[in-house]
């Protein structure tokens, strides 16, 4: 079965009714699309409150993918707001436990920097990721091309195996060591590709924060580009159960259009979408 869905809920302008308030970008979302990348949850961990109202007002079917917090990852500089690293791990577990009990969670996304790189302290890092998460269906995506060099690529795979880790699968700029190849290989009965775009300017764009993060993922990709990504795609649907795919290209409002083009080219019809609103007149007469 493949899922395609969007990072995020609340920036995609065309998913959402004339009407729409900002707490209920989620339901217009769902009408739409039957899986989200929770990423709000990398910045800070969602409350069992906001993760029971998120789940309570979704369809049956949905799922959610659950972003690690930037302090389990190695973004975060400086001080994790917690009283210990156990306490960041336990406030994030219960978050996960929280979709887990409506069964709604699709799995949790472990991402990496790009100085994350392949030696051996980052292995015993995962092992604790792994023993961490033991509860949880857990994607590993690597920002560092050390991972996937010519001599060490299979022994990152059968390690991803051997720990039940999911293999991320990127599609991404190619801009160097701070990118990795879009390299379609499973590692459990899940698996995962993030569309990132190609823009590789905005990739190594490395200006302030604000406009970095609006041209990173500026990209619109075309049908070429879909239908290359749709052969690949089917491909690696035959080796699991469930194939989640997610548009992350949304600094200019190109994933959500993306996301449909590629359903269509992968005749993708959903079953269980919520009801579309209808506009303030729409269908009166």
């Amino acid at each position: 079965m493949i899922v395609v869905g969007l990072t995020g809920w609340g920036d995609h302008p065309s998913l959402y009714s004339g009407v729409t308030t900002s707490k209920d970008k989620l339901f217009d979302y769902t009408g739409h699309f039957l899986a989200v990348e929770v990423d709000t949850s990398f910045y800070a961990i969602p409350s069992k409150e906001n993760v029971r109202k998120w789940c309570e007002n979704t369809p049956e079917n949905f799922r959610f993918v659950v972003k690690a917090y930037q302090g389990m990852t190695g973004h975060l500089r400086g001080d994790i707001p917690f009283e210990s690293k156990n306490d960041m791990f336990n406030a994030f577990i219960e978050c996960a436990h929280e979709f887990k009990r409506f069964g709604k969670l699709g799995m949790v996304l472990a991402q990496f920097p790009p100085w994350f790189d392949c030696q051996s302290k980052n292995v015993q890092y995962l092992l604790y990721i792994r023993q961490q998460l033991k509860d949880f269906e857990v994607a590993i995506e690597f920002r560092n091309q050390t991972w996937y060099g010519d001599n060490v690529v299979q022994q990152t795979m059968d390690f991803l195996r051997e720990h039940q880790f999911i293999h991320t699968i990127c599609d991404e700029p190619q801009a160097g060591i701070g990118s990795v190849p879009f390299y379609p290989k499973v590692t459990a009965n899940k698996a995962l590709v993030r569309i990132h775009g190609r823009n590789i300017h905005g990739w190594r764009n490395t200006g302030n924060a604000e406009n970095w993060r609006k041209v990173r993922f500026l990209y619109d990709y075309n049908k070429e580009e879909l239908q290359q990504l749709g052969q690949q795609i089917f491909k690696l649907e035959t080796e699991v159960q469930e194939l989640f795919i997610l548009f992350n290209n949304n600094s200019g409002n190109h994933a959500a259009k993306n996301a449909k083009e590629l359903q269509a080219i992968l005749n993708i019809k959903d079953v269980g979408l919520a009801p579309k609103q209808l506009n303030m007149f729409e269908g009166e007469l």
